[in-house]
């Protein structure tokens, strides 16, 4: 009997070494992705600030679309995860205008020539270029960004996509960045009211809008809120208290691709 158990013994034991190996390899690679989000959220955190240092007023535009975007994305019965992704596009969605030759042409007041529109065209191609790093963490993000100038009919840009091959939060985010658009003023156009901003998302139901999206946005509920969001965005000297800085965290080492490598030994064998 005791041989018996002692035989058993022998098959458990490595059995679970070999358990204890597995679950600290598991644990290991937890906490290295643990870090790695909140690199990527640092990121983004970093990005939000460069747009504010750039240009308050697009800071400040973001801000608004993100809170309209968000209304209209729980009213439609958006799940959580979906929430989070229009917030992060509806954010990031003009990063593509912090360009030199952009940033001009925003900040003029004379109209618009063909030549610049098309230069303002480029924008949301270049936000998904700049975004691109970060897809490994928010997939949607650059594409939805890349998309939030698509219309329901096919006749936006960059790529003329149509229906709901354009990305879900790319419709929610073009709707609130159409309204506030409407109704805050710009270099090319004046501020009109919000009854205004409502008359011309339903006129673009089903060509520039998706109209299920439109149909809620159009609620009296939604209207509601929508103004609230807008009366506390307005309130003079706001702040962004919430936003995080930097705290101790140690985040992973990275390599940085901004000039060509040395020919060195150190450097052989390694990839570009």
């Amino acid at each position: 009997m005791l041989l018996a158990n002692c035989a058993r013994m022998k098959d458990f034991v490595p059995f679970t070494v070999g358990a204890a190996a597995a679950g600290g390899l598991l644990l290991r690679e937890h906490n290295m992705r643990t870090k790695a989000e909140r690199l990527s959220a640092a990121t983004l955190e970093t990005l939000l600030n460069a747009i504010d240092a750039n240009d308050a007023v697009t800071g400040a535009h973001v801000r608004r679309v993100a809170a309209i975007a968000l209304i209209l994305g729980e009213e439609a019965g958006l799940d959580e995860r979906t929430l989070r992704s229009v917030e992060r596009v509806a954010l990031f969605h003009d990063i593509g205008k912090l360009h030199g030759a952009l940033t001009d042409i925003f900040h003029e007041q004379t109209k618009l020539t063909p030549e610049e529109r098309r230069a303002v065209m480029t924008h949301p191609q270049r936000g998904a270029e700049v975004l691109a790093p970060l897809e490994g963490f928010f997939p949607d993000l650059p594409k939805g960004v890349a998309a939030h100038h698509e219309r329901w009919d096919g006749k936006g840009y960059p790529r003329g996509l149509k229906g709901k091959r354009i990305p879900q939060v790319a419709r929610v985010v073009t709707i609130a960045d159409s309204f506030d658009a409407i109704t805050h003023r710009r270099r090319y156009s004046h501020a009109r009211s919000i009854g205004e901003a409502m008359r011309a998302i339903e006129e673009g139901r089903g060509t520039q809008f998706d109209p299920e999206l439109v149909d809620v946005f159009m609620r009296p509920e939604v209207r509601t809120r929508i103004e609230k969001a807008m009366r506390e965005a307005n309130r003079p000297h706001r702040n962004h208290g919430t936003r995080k800085r930097g705290g101790a965290q140690r985040a992973p080492d990275v390599t940085f691709r901004w000039r060509p490598r040395s020919g060195g030994s150190r450097a052989r064998g390694r990839q570009p």
